[in-house]
């Protein structure tokens, strides 16, 4: 049977008149008749995945087993390839790789894989040429396809993001990582992390892939190899096991602090931004601090006392009392009042004159009544 008397012949496309020719078919889609793509049964020694799938690992002889027998009863979703001439259109030293295959497949390698090791002759496809517009768009879809899965490992998806950066580069290679994290919807800096992990020694790798060594210890083995590039595996996992340690002993100082405040029944000392511990500050009294400037006195001013202080002037002039402004600099010196002779503190109606003189009108009225008791005119 010929490749287009199997267009249409798929379980989801019952309906659909078999042997549709190529001008049949392309009516057909024009009309809206069928969508662009159809689901075809095509066998599987006329398919080929393709070397780009950063995937490795499809699982063991009994799970590819199990999934294939799974297949052989129903297929729930449905592989996609590309046809041969569109693939090698953009990757034509892949001939010899892909063999004499028709289609090229850009998902469900997991499930081809299982239903080749159960002796499955065919499986349902979707032939999506648009897909591979660009060696960027193949690689893109190629990726998205396995980024979320749970069996997908780190060094796998490093591996696919190395591939999508490389041909972002093949027409800019300026912003390159950029524009790959653009199309997979995520952070240049994930991008980044992805591909230090491919720095790694290959026993590393494979600790990484295995699930030994978690994605963030390897980032971290991978900076101190950006360090010491001389650095060898076993060396880089001394240095991970002695950064681990430091940590435990930290959280154990911690745990320890926290203990010793619940045993003492006082709160916790506090912790410096390197979690070492800070005194806490002294304590303050709770009686405010007196002002270091004279009350105001109604009344004849008092004699100064002979003893000078420091800030304090010696000769009669104004007290300055060691004051200090808000930025620590001594306070200007206060031109000192009128001597006491000169003001007539023992005669009201003549203070109450020279107040009015030099006041404004709104304090005379109201130191008049605080000396007086009367209202001023």
């Amino acid at each position: 049977m010929s490749v287009k008397d199997r267009l249409g012949t798929g379980s989801s496309f019952g309906n659909v008149p078999r042997g549709r020719s190529p001008r049949g078919r392309a009516k057909a889609v024009a009309q809206g008749d069928v969508p662009a793509y159809e689901l075809v049964r095509l066998r599987l020694d006329e398919v080929s995945p393709t070397p780009l799938n950063p995937r490795r690992n499809f699982g063991t002889e009994e799970e590819q087993t199990r999934f294939g027998e799974e297949l052989r009863v129903a297929q729930l979703a449905a592989c996609v390839a590309v046809t041969r001439a569109v693939y090698l259109k953009l990757w034509p030293d892949h001939e010899e790789r892909i063999g004499e295959a028709l289609y090229v497949l850009v998902n469900g390698e997991r499930r081809f894989r299982s239903a080749v090791h159960v002796g499955l002759e065919a499986l349902d496809f979707v032939v999506r040429d648009d897909l591979a517009s660009s060696r960027e768009e193949f690689v893109d879809h190629l990726l998205k396809e396995n980024l979320d899965r749970e069996d997908f490992d780190v060094i796998e998806r490093a591996r696919g993001v190395q591939q999508l950066v490389d041909v972002c580069a093949e027409e800019n290679e300026r912003g390159a990582r950029a524009r790959a994290a653009e199309r997979l919807k995520r952070d240049r800096s994930w991008v980044t992390n992805q591909l230090v992990l491919l720095e790694l020694p290959e026993k590393l790798q494979k600790m990484l892939s295995s699930g030994e060594v978690s994605e963030r210890n390897g980032r971290l083995m991978a900076r101190r190899l950006r360090e010491q590039p001389e650095l060898t595996s076993v060396q880089l996992l001394d240095h991970l096991k002695a950064v681990k340690d430091q940590e435990e002993q930290k959280r154990e100082e911690e745990q320890a602090i926290l203990r010793a405040a619940r045993d003492s029944g006082q709160p916790p000392s506090l912790l410096s931004a390197d979690n070492r511990p800070v005194e806490p500050p002294p304590a303050t009294s709770a009686e405010p601090a007196r002002s270091s400037r004279r009350p105001l006195r109604l009344g004849p001013p008092q004699p100064a006392p002979a003893a000078t202080t420091a800030g304090v002037s010696s000769t009669g002039g104004t007290p300055v009392d060691g004051s200090l402004s808000a930025d620590n600099e001594q306070m200007p010196q206060i031109e000192q009042p009128a001597a006491p002779g000169e003001v007539p503190w023992g005669d009201p109606a003549a203070l109450h004159e020279l107040l009015l003189k030099k006041m404004s009108p709104a304090d005379r009225t109201v130191l008049a009544q605080l000396l007086l008791g009367t209202t001023a005119s």
